[in-house]
C-alpha cells in the first residue's frame, strides 16, 4: 500500500499499488486503477513510482528474512 494525498491537501489515504494500471500527469497526476476507478493526487508520477518501489523493496526484504 502507498500513501497519496488528494488535491485538497488535507485528505491522505492508502491505495493498493497492485491495482494501479497506469499513471498520467495531465498536469494533475491521475492514477487509473484496474477497477476502472481514477484517483487524482498531488504527488508526481515519479514520486508515486518511487513509493511503489519502496513498498515492493520492503515486501521482498521481509520475505528474505523469513526464508533465512
Amino acid at each position: 500500500m502507498i500513501l497519496v494525498t488528494r488535491l485538497n491537501k488535507t485528505e491522505q489515504y492508502y491505495i493498493n499499488e497492485d491495482l494501479i494500471e497506469y499513471i498520467e500527469e495531465t498536469p494533475d497526476t491521475v492514477i487509473s486503477l484496474t477497477t476502472d476507478k481514477k484517483v487524482v493526487v498531488m504527488e508526481s508520477a515519479e514520486t508515486i513510482v518511487e513509493r511503489i518501489r519502496e513498498s515492493k523493496r520492503t515486501i521482498l526484504q521481509s520475505k528474505e528474512r523469513v526464508i533465512q
